[in-house]
């Protein structure tokens, strides 16, 4: 691991038990999956690049934009080659739909998995299963240096 990856990963570990609480980011109280990603951001690398719209549960589904994916890329590096623990996973979470749903990449390997803010379990660690892996439409890194 990296050592951005390293501290991506304790951070987030760190969250673990914190309710699903959509548009939220509090460790302890509340977040959805964005607000876990913000969260660990700012425990690694400081303030926020930007502030997070306020946004609904369809959030650009009706109008087929790629919110997520778009920010992602401003603010996030892309990651080609084999995953590495501290990735930032962009799931689509049903064909031809907008890719919505974020989760850190925990685990490589057999034993793989990643950390998530998931509606009705909160943060949880989950094994990234052949159903999780296959709805991967792209992979980030945090930047590289850590404030």
């Amino acid at each position: 691991m990296s050592g951005v990856g390293d501290a991506v990963v304790m951070a987030a570990r760190g969250w673990i038990g914190t309710p699903y609480l959509h548009q939220t980011s509090v460790r302890g109280a509340g977040c959805d999956c964005l607000g876990l990603l913000r969260g660990v951001w700012r425990e690694v690398m400081g303030a926020e690049p930007e502030p997070a719209p306020a946004y609904s549960r369809d959030w650009s589904e009706p109008q087929g934009e790629e919110r997520l994916w778009q920010a992602a890329r401003r603010h996030l590096r892309g990651r080609s080659g084999p995953p590495a623990p501290g990735d930032v996973l962009l799931f689509r979470m049903r064909a031809g739909a907008v890719a919505k749903h974020l989760g850190l990449q925990a685990r490589v390997g057999a034993g793989a998995s990643f950390i998530h803010s998931y509606s009705g379990h909160g943060v949880i660690e989950s094994p990234l299963s052949t159903p999780w892996a296959r709805r991967i439409v792209a992979r980030f890194a945090f930047p590289e240096e850590i404030t």
